[in-house]
């Protein structure tokens, strides 16, 4: 294959990635403001936002790869740091909610 293809392909794939990527930000950043109540409101970002930057940082590895000419595995530790702490500070939230909900 011709590198101008290779390129033009690689290039797609990290813009396809990217833009993904910030759509789902984006949907997780409406849910917050437009859902009813503090748990939806919790749920909507923690997930949208996982899967939003988890692309994000997949078109940083594939760009930084080609880049350097190297693999670039940084971004995959990030990656598991925030699927790691993510779902966990959502569930402590939400039954630190729950506990006030049911004092109320």
């Amino acid at each position: 294959m011709p590198d101008a293809l290779i390129s033009l392909i690689l290039s797609s794939l990290v813009s396809a990635l990217i833009l993904f990527g910030a759509a789902f930000v984006l949907l997780g950043s409406v849910g917050l403001v437009k859902l009813p109540d503090f748990f939806t409101r919790l749920h909507a970002p923690t997930k949208a936002s996982t899967l939003g930057l988890s692309a994000i940082l997949l078109a940083a590895i594939v760009f930084f790869s080609v880049e350097n000419h190297s693999l670039s595995l940084h971004e995959l530790l990030i990656i598991l740091f925030l699927w790691l702490t993510a779902p966990i500070s959502a569930m402590l939230m939400a039954t630190a909610a729950r506990h006030v909900r049911k004092d109320n």
